[in-house]
């Protein structure tokens, strides 16, 4: 559910004041743990540090981003892989078609 029009959207004021006295080209990496805060044309060319519950990731703001939310650049999520029957017969049969064959 989006947020009301009356309020309009979040913006961490603290982001805004980190960003307000610098160049896009020579700023260090901003850390946030904000992954709710809207991006904002004033954060494009930046480079923000996204908290995803364990690390850092990098996110270089872009002109298509605006709008969106920080957190949607950052997943919290890791696929590991799908499992099952078949999975286990395609990794066999990968197997063996890329191991050489032996002559005698």
């Amino acid at each position: 559910m989006s947020r009301s029009l009356k309020k309009g959207p979040y913006i961490d004021e603290r982001l805004m004041s980190k960003i307000k006295g610098l160049s896009p080209d020579n700023a260090p990496v901003i850390k946030t743990w904000s992954r709710s805060a809207t991006i904002v044309p004033e954060m494009i060319g930046f480079i923000f540090g996204v908290h995803n519950g364990k690390d850092f990731i990098q996110v270089r703001i872009s002109e298509d981003m605006v709008g969106h939310k920080l957190g949607e650049f950052s997943s919290t999520t890791k696929f590991s892989r799908h499992g099952g029957k078949m999975q286990k017969e395609q990794e066999k049969s990968a197997v063996t078609k890329s191991a050489p064959a032996e002559t005698k």
